[in-house]
């Protein structure tokens, strides 16, 4: 059944674009089978508009629906995804008409596997492609545009464990080592993931190294997405070194390729972390977990 948003909207100079309210399109990540992530493109059928070339599933947006729904409903229809397996985790407007209100949004999106698809008759061929793979495609000219802005880096992340696990007022105090049992496991049925990056950019999150201390080392290690490190000594010791050590062994390509992160709090800590280390806050990875 057609929608109200199917048709062209035209700005005030006589451009057209397709969606009466706008369109939006779903970028669906997953991991990869060889390591890294890999993102959902449709290939355009050939009758289409841009046809032949490589984008996301997505179009017309209809006057009731948010652009999350359009997104999610484009891709049931076009690739057969089902929203059950879906976990939004940001938006974007990633174009906009010269002049007049339409814009196109890109929603973000995660899947815990590459999702089995199903073309409709918009679509050639569906396929998980590997991020770094992607320009290899004859992309559509809007998704080539847009997809600098919205490629994932991967992150290596390392977690104070002890400040953020004082930032939670559960009474972990009483039960240290069960406390930090409970943050990882809860953590890591979070991951992986796209994280938001300080700055509009985007993260992929495969895994997170917590650094234990003191009595929280009895925690059991629960998940291979959350391995462990303990601390010998100070656990701000431990993660200045992991970080330190990763930020100078790692080649030129490397540091490109691979952002490290540490999650903490504590100033000091911060302050002997090198320069090309990122700083997120404790609530970072505690909204993860609502």
């Amino acid at each position: 059944m057609r929608g109200d948003g199917d048709g062209w909207a035209e700005s005030d100079d006589g451009s057209r674009y397709w969606g009466r309210h706008g369109a939006a399109g779903l970028l669906l990540r997953a991991p990869a089978p060889g390591g890294g992530s890999a993102v959902l493109l449709q290939h355009r059928a050939a009758w289409s508009h841009q046809g032949g070339t490589w984008a996301l599933p997505g179009g017309a947006r209809d006057s009731h629906e948010t652009t999350t729904h359009a997104a999610i409903r484009e891709a049931g229809e076009e690739a057969g995804i089902s929203v059950e397996h879906v976990q939004v985790r940001a938006e974007r407007v990633t174009a906009h008409a010269t002049s007049g209100p339409w814009t196109y949004t890109t929603v973000v999106a995660d899947a815990a596997t590459a999702l089995s698809t199903v073309p409709n008759g918009e679509s050639t061929e569906l396929r998980w492609v590997p991020e770094e793979q992607v320009t290899d495609l004859p992309l559509h000219p809007g998704f080539a545009a847009s997809w600098p802005g919205l490629r994932a880096t991967p992150v290596r992340l390392l977690l104070d464990t002890a400040n953020v696990l004082g930032s939670r007022p559960d009474g972990w105090w009483r039960d240290r080592a069960g406390a930090t049992g409970r943050l990882l496991a809860d953590l890591a049925a979070t991951l992986p993931r796209t994280i938001e990056l300080p700055g509009g950019g985007f993260g992929w999150l495969p895994r997170v190294e917590a650094v234990l201390e003191g009595q929280a080392v009895d925690a059991v290690a629960v998940d291979a997405r959350v391995p462990v490190h303990v601390a010998s000594g100070s656990g701000d010791d431990a993660l200045a070194e992991l970080a330190s050590a990763r930020s100078h062994s790692a080649t030129l390509t490397e540091v490109v390729a691979e952002l490290t992160a540490v999650v903490t709090a504590d100033r000091g800590l911060q302050a002997r972390l090198p320069e090309s280390v990122l700083r997120l806050a404790p609530s970072t990875v505690l909204s993860w977990l609502g």
